[in-house]
């Protein structure tokens, strides 16, 4: 004769391992993901660093001067002027960063096209220092 409590006591105990190997089974699933973003990681990281033996053995200096003797007739390569050289104050103003122009507008706040070919004129008076003056 079973109980009505032997009844109740077997279907949490059945409900209760449901449960268990539900949970066991997801975190079964997640150890599986995280070894597969490990493996992933791995992958990633043993490919940065192939990718930087790669450049290291691209740039060496004297390959990069074989390369120079090699190809310099075709590339024609001259070192750099010092008057090519520019210090980041002597660069013009990002176009974010220029002020709007003030005078010559109309009564609509819209310039004129006399505004337009006075800045362009203006522009073609910046010192970059990339070339001697």
């Amino acid at each position: 004769m079973l109980r009505t409590l032997d009844i109740v006591l077997i279907v949490i105990m059945t409900g209760a391992a449901t449960v268990t190997y539900t949970i066991k089974h997801q975190a079964e699933n997640k150890l599986e993901q995280v070894r597969r973003l490990d493996a992933a990681i791995k992958l990633e990281e043993d490919t940065i660093d192939l990718l930087k033996a790669d450049w290291a053995l691209l740039t060496q200096p004297n390959r990069l001067e074989r390369l120079v003797g090699a190809f310099a007739a075709d590339l024609q390569l001259v070192p750099t002027p010092s008057t090519q050289l520019a210090r980041p104050e002597e660069l013009p103003m990002l176009k974010a960063d220029v002020p709007p122009p003030e005078e010559g507008k109309d009564k609509k706040g819209k310039g004129t096209k006399d505004d337009g070919i006075a800045a362009v004129i203006n522009a073609d008076n910046i010192a970059t220092g990339s070339v001697a003056r």
